[in-house]
């Protein structure tokens, strides 16, 4: 079955003294991209992340992101006393020099000088990593049961493209007969305006088998026919391969390629052209498969 590179998934928790939430976005990328925001305290825990979302979402452009609600005091700053107090002291044998007498406002002067607030630095501890393990881990579920929701839809979606490829294929058949006929009439037609009278039929016949035999695209058919087969075998296997889908669906437009050189009829080229673009329509979506 195959899975989309695009997921979404949120999961949140509520600890003394804070509301933590993880929250995971996914879109397609040939590689693996991982950009990551979340507050200083988890820093450290920044590479161990990193390796749980690589390994659980394999590829693509993955956006994690913790936010934290702090519901208690953690985040309001101390007053640095002793800073507080030298300044102070400092404003005030100053203002004495100076003759200056306004000490109502001498505190807020003081209250924005540096090093007056300082904020407690906290610590990671053991029981809130193993609470924030448990919400990426179920976040990551979330992403991988989305991808695969949106993988059977593009499923859906690249198997009718694919069957319609087959179909016009089909199509082709008719033609074939009268492009043979319209062949062998433009010979004739410019043997007459050559203006020779004698004509070697054998060696007329010889020439038009050769020149059919260039045209002839029946191994072609037989190939695009394989090849969408086993599209559809690939993408409904058990693991998800968007880079041999790509593959494959370049094996695909080789074929209709060639189909179309050598088609020499108007009828055929229309049908061809409705299959190449049926065809951009697969890889479109395949640049989203996992």
């Amino acid at each position: 079955m195959i899975r989309s590179m695009t997921g979404f998934g949120k999961t949140d928790t509520d600890i003394p003294g804070k509301k933590i939430s993880v929250e995971i976005r996914t879109l397609n990328s040939k590689q693996t991209d991982i950009n990551v925001k979340m507050p200083w305290l988890y820093k450290e825990k920044e590479i161990e992340i990193r390796n749980m979302l690589s390994k659980a979402l394999e590829r693509g452009k993955i956006d994690f992101s913790i936010h934290v609600d702090i519901m208690g005091d953690q985040t309001v700053p101390r007053i640095n006393k002793e800073v507080v107090k030298n300044y102070h002291a400092q404003l005030s044998e100053v203002a004495g020099e100076l003759y200056i007498d306004n000490p109502d406002q001498l505190l807020a002067i003081i209250m924005r000088l540096p090093e007056t607030l300082r904020s407690e630095k906290m610590q990671l501890d053991d029981n809130e990593w193993v609470i924030l393990q448990k919400l990426i881990d179920d976040a990551l579920k979330m992403v991988n049961n989305y991808r695969l929701e949106e993988g059977e839809a593009l499923l859906a979606d690249i198997s009718s493209h694919i069957k319609n490829i087959e179909a016009l294929l089909k199509e082709i058949e008719p033609f074939e007969e009268d492009r043979i006929k319209s062949v062998k009439e433009r010979l004739m037609a410019a043997q007459k305006q050559s203006g020779t009278e004698d004509l070697d039929m054998n060696r007329f016949e010889q020439e038009l088998i050769y020149y059919l035999e260039k045209l002839d695209i029946n191994e072609e058919k037989v190939r695009l026919r394989n090849h969408c087969k086993y599209f559809i075998e690939t993408a409904s296997g058990e693991e998800s391969n968007g880079k041999k889908l790509a593959f494959i669906s370049q094996e695909i437009g080789r074929e209709i390629n060639t189909i179309g050189s050598k088609a020499n009829n108007s009828s055929i080229q229309k049908l061809v052209v409705r299959m190449k673009d049926e065809l951009e329509k697969i890889k479109e979506q395949s640049l989203n498969i996992l």
